[in-house]
């Protein structure tokens, strides 16, 4: 492997363009918010030129179009998960972890709600704030996998068991950001999934049954008809892909989404490569460096907040992350072990305290959903956004979770 490539590797596995976005946007918008703000609302395209009636400034680039592929990347890691050998597949050693998957949406909204409670009971914008309490649902799958491939090691049942949760929470994830936040200035119009998306899942089809082995036609007639239904209809266009990638062509069985190159490479050479080939996996393998890389951008665009706007709404997202999580997540798949869905082989109580922490990383989806839940003129985006970035304070908690029980790394064996 070239050096060149072994860069790459690093910048992706350490997810390092989306932590140096977050830095560059705090730096920017504290030492002149005003340059910030012309940047993100640049018209790249010049002023009045628009795409379905939506100026194309930086943000709208980045957050309604480039994130089309990040939400698709998750749709097709659900889609192989349902496959033989994937982690829902059979769903019965699903249970367990998607009981903590609930724990990890309602742990989080439940501390949201008694925070909201105390804190701004009575208060004209109670309503308003309510709005954020899908915030703290989310955990960043990328960050969550290398933080607990750094405190259980690469083959720790653990590490599974949290990717299963981070996929299955990212398509709870989905599903909130479909319905609960759509544009309140523009109602959803759902007839027009009807006129565009349903056609464009037709598409999907007969391509499929035609057996198109190439992933692009996909995207570009079906996931175009697809994200034209979802801006129409007022929902948010950035999920276009999600019912349009479980159409494409996929292998036989699961292969993860972090399978490294090394692994890829090994298989190839002992003839067990059909995964290569599909257009499921292809689009991953295609698409996955550009987005990483392009989450550098996303993350400038949304997590450029003055520390100055720092209120009670940053700490009860932060809270409900770091607390609802552990408390939720912890409860429910307690429970479910208590009732017969045990835990993984390898994995007990302090593992699973663990990995709960690490399920705090709310940062990339949780800035996603911060800026729909709080529109740009809303005095509490900026407060929510914080909350999001500071969960990157979750991985700390972990570590030192980690070093109380005794967890060291467990490598594969030779």
């Amino acid at each position: 492997m070239s050096q060149f490539h072994k860069t790459l590797n690093i910048l992706q596995e350490f997810s390092l363009p989306l932590i140096a976005g977050v830095i560059a946007a705090l730096v920017v918008a504290n030492v002149d918010p005003h340059m910030y703000h012309v940047l993100v609302d640049y018209p790249v395209f010049g002023e009045g030129v628009e795409l379905m009636h939506h100026p194309l400034t930086l943000h709208f680039l980045i957050n309604d179009i480039f994130m089309v592929f990040f939400f698709g990347i998750a749709a097709k890691e659900i889609t192989e998960a349902c496959l033989p050998g994937g982690d829902l597949n059979p769903p019965s050693k699903a249970i367990n972890p998607l009981l903590g998957t609930i724990g990890g949406v309602v742990g989080p909204v439940g501390v949201y709600f008694l925070m909201l409670q105390a804190i701004y009971s009575g208060h004209e914008d109670y309503t308003a704030i309510a709005n954020g309490w899908g915030i703290p649902t989310a955990t960043d799958i990328a960050l969550a996998w290398l933080v607990a491939r750094m405190i259980f090691g690469n083959k720790h049942p653990a590490v599974n068991f949290l990717l299963l949760l981070a996929v299955a929470d990212d398509a709870i994830g989905l599903g909130i950001i479909a319905i609960f936040y759509g544009d309140p200035n523009n109602p959803a119009a759902p007839e027009f999934l009807l006129y565009y998306t349903v056609p464009a899942m037709v598409i999907a089809y007969i391509l499929r049954k035609k057996n198109v082995q190439a992933w692009l036609p996909y995207i570009l007639f079906a996931g175009v008809l697809s994200w034209m239904g979802f801006i129409s209809a007022h929902l948010h266009p950035a999920l276009a892909l999600v019912p349009i990638v479980p159409f494409l062509p996929g292998p036989s069985r699961d292969t993860g989404l972090f399978e490294s190159e090394d692994e890829v490479d090994q298989e190839h050479h002992s003839g067990h490569h059909e995964h290569e080939h599909s257009p499921l996996h292809n689009f991953e393998h295609n698409l996955k460096l550009p987005v990483d890389l392009g989450l550098f951008f996303f993350a400038f665009a949304n997590a450029g907040v003055e520390f100055a706007s720092v209120n009670a709404v940053t700490w009860m997202i932060l809270a409900s992350l770091l607390v609802g999580k552990v408390v939720g997540i912890t409860f429910f798949s307690a429970v479910g072990e208590k009732v017969g869905f045990p835990l993984p082989d390898g994995m007990g109580l302090k593992h699973l305290l663990v990995a709960s922490a690490i399920a705090g990383l709310g940062l990339t989806v949780a800035l996603f959903v911060a800026g729909e839940a709080f529109p740009g003129d809303s005095s509490y985006q900026g407060p929510a956004k914080m909350g999001a970035v500071l969960s990157a304070g979750a991985a700390i908690v972990a570590f030192a979770l980690a070093r109380i029980f005794g967890i060291k790394p467990k490598q594969e064996a030779a």
